[in-house]
């Protein structure tokens, strides 16, 4: 059974697809990969909010064997950081950037006066699986040799991926993240049941959409039982930090999060799972605009500032 939008997403929340579908049509798709790009930078760009005032970034590189992985680096005057968040954008491991989610991050040191080290791999199809993997891997092996900051790894669609795949490789690190926010997250789960049905034709992401970014990350190559590529597929999900997935509800993905936390959860760790009623796939970008939206960020920057501090929030 297929969802009735026209129920559960509000009037704010369509006025965000609609605007943003007048820069990113949903046949883009259909587009060739530089098209997209350039498509996806436009919309984000007409998006930007712009830094709070205390806010500053720097940008530097992290040496990776043969190639260099840039960062941006956000620090809050005045704020002496109790921890490092390290950030991994969205856009289906295909599009996006440092300019992608700028403000976002901006807003997120704002929110919890950490240093947010913004981090940008290298995408697909240039790069196939696992070189994104292998850029956020060694951007926290740099962070976590150089700091002395507890570390929180976060991280939107695609960034959610990396960010749990990284979590799930260095559980045992000595210098292991204290914690994990995962917004809206694509873990690898079935696309044939659950909400890959119910919301396969769901605004802003479709089930087909998730397939086609699978396959131009992997090559055309199945790496489902890799869990750097899909990490719902590890086996082992014992000694994994404190975890919190923030999904939305009229997304495909949303049993992603919600299948990863009860694993979490099976194996003894602690994990939140919150299904945000009538968001869509992207809303971040909708937070100055849409009251569920800007709720929901709300509890984003709470969740991180809570585990970034060794808290556990309960519920958000």
């Amino acid at each position: 059974m297929t969802a009735d939008y026209s129920i559960l997403i509000d009037e704010q929340t369509w006025a965000f697809i609609d605007r943003t579908n007048s820069f990113y049509p949903p046949d883009s798709i259909d587009y060739s990969v530089a098209r997209q790009r350039e498509v996806y930078n436009t919309m984000c760009r007409a998006f930007f909010t712009g830094y709070p005032e205390a806010v500053s970034s720097a940008d530097r590189f992290i040496d990776a064997r043969n190639h260099r992985i840039p960062v941006r680096i956000y620090e809050k005057l005045g704020s002496d950081p109790e921890a490092a968040c390290l950030y991994f954008h969205g856009g289906g491991f295909v599009v996006g950037g440092l300019e992608s989610h700028d403000d976002v991050c901006a807003e997120l040191c704002d929110a919890t006066g950490f240093r947010i080290i913004s981090v940008d791999y290298r995408l697909a199809p240039e790069h196939l699986h696992p070189a994104a993997f292998r850029d956020c891997l060694a951007a926290f092996e740099h962070v976590a040799s150089t700091s002395e900051l507890p570390i929180i790894l976060c991280g939107d669609s695609a960034g959610g991926n990396l960010a749990a795949a990284v979590t799930h490789h260095i559980r045992h690190h000595e210098r292991a993240p204290i914690g994990q926010v995962l917004i809206y997250p694509g873990l690898g789960g079935e696309t044939d049941q659950g909400s890959y049905l119910e919301h396969a034709e769901a605004p802003m992401l479709t089930t087909r959409d998730t397939i086609y970014y699978a396959n131009i990350r992997g090559g055309g190559f199945n790496w489902s039982t890799d869990p750097r590529f899909a990490p719902l597929n590890d086996p082992d999900f014992s000694g994994l930090p404190d975890t919190i997935v923030i999904s939305a509800e009229c997304d495909p993905l949303s049993d992603d999060g919600r299948n990863y936390c009860d694993k979490v959860s099976a194996a003894g760790g602690k994990a939140i799972w919150n299904n945000e009623p009538g968001l869509v796939h992207g809303y971040l970008r909708a937070r100055h605009g849409v009251d569920r939206a800007r709720a929901s960020f709300r509890r984003i920057t709470t969740a991180v500032h809570l585990l970034g501090q060794g808290r556990w929030p309960g519920q958000l």
